[in-house]
């Protein structure tokens, strides 16, 4: 059994910042855990945007707090975020994430899992772990 406390994250290398400092992702589950997925608390800062194109991984996020929305870049469509709201990148999907008037507060899980130190490239992608 695995159980870890978000406290003990904050601060270490396994809470990892945008290189742009518009979000903050602390990864409590990783690849090392032998899940087969990843399980992380995201903070996406207010008034924000990241491009964001995860072509080597799925993900799944559910909002607990604060709001935001996002657009899919191949439709246009825009979702508003907000405590409740759960959106799945089932295709890949290349989008915008946008930080509202107020940090949003996000459990993501990625499958495959990463490795933990991963931050977004030029194009929005975690690069595949083997």
């Amino acid at each position: 059994m695995i159980v870890r406390n978000i406290k003990d994250i904050i601060g270490t290398d396994k809470e990892v910042f945008a290189k742009d400092g518009q979000w903050s992702s602390r990864r409590m589950l990783l690849k090392s855990d032998n899940m087969g997925f990843s399980f992380h608390e995201t903070i996406i800062k207010a008034n924000t945007k990241t491009h964001i194109h995860y072509k080597n991984h799925l993900e799944a996020v559910y909002c607990v707090a604060g709001n935001g929305r996002i657009e899919d870049l191949k439709t246009g469509k825009i979702h508003k975020i907000y405590d409740g709201i759960m959106y799945a990148l089932n295709k890949n999907d290349e989008h915008n994430l946008y930080g509202g008037s107020e940090d949003m507060r996000l459990i993501c899980v990625f499958n495959p899992p990463i490795k933990g130190t991963e931050n977004h490239d030029e194009n929005g992608v975690y690069p595949l772990v083997d």
